[in-house]
């Protein structure tokens, strides 16, 4: 029997094939399209896919600002940030955090779906989200996903 055949192929950062994908939020209950998102930047759709490498691919949201929240989460979610300094807890709900910096709230739940360590950073910078449909990576030539059709 020939065991040549059996070798398990491990991908490294040099190795991994990444593509630009394009999705576009719009419309897109926030909590489904981080978990896809946070799939696509780990590489899980690859056949190649490797827990310790970069592997995944890099991630365009457009229509951050169009990103729905389900139930009472617009006004009874918070996001909660320290300033560092004694007292410096302060704390945004969605409605109050569109106004400032809509693409936040995208950011910070595919960065909550991401491994907590070295690695959820490195993929955490493969993503880029944009307020409306415009964005600055057409020379990437990036490649338009549905996100409902991604398992």
């Amino acid at each position: 029997m020939n065991t040549l055949s059996y070798k398990t192929i491990s991908a490294t950062k040099e190795s991994a094939d990444k593509q630009w994908l394009l999705v576009d939020a719009e419309g897109e209950v926030l909590g489904r399209l981080a978990s896809k998102v946070a799939n696509l930047l780990r590489g899980k759709h690859k056949t190649c896919f490797t827990p310790h490498a970069d592997c995944g691919d890099y991630v365009i949201v457009i229509n951050a600002e169009k990103v729905r929240l389900t139930g009472k989460k617009m006004t009874a979610k918070q996001y909660v940030h320290h300033t560092g300094y004694p007292g410096g807890q302060r704390s945004r709900t969605p409605r109050q955090l569109l106004v400032s910096r809509p693409n936040a709230i995208v950011e910070e739940a595919v960065r909550g779906m991401l491994p907590k360590n070295i690695l959820g950073s490195a993929l955490f910078r493969n993503l880029h989200v944009v307020v409306g449909p415009e964005h600055d990576h057409e020379a990437q030539k990036p490649k338009t996903i549905k996100i409902n059709e991604i398992k």
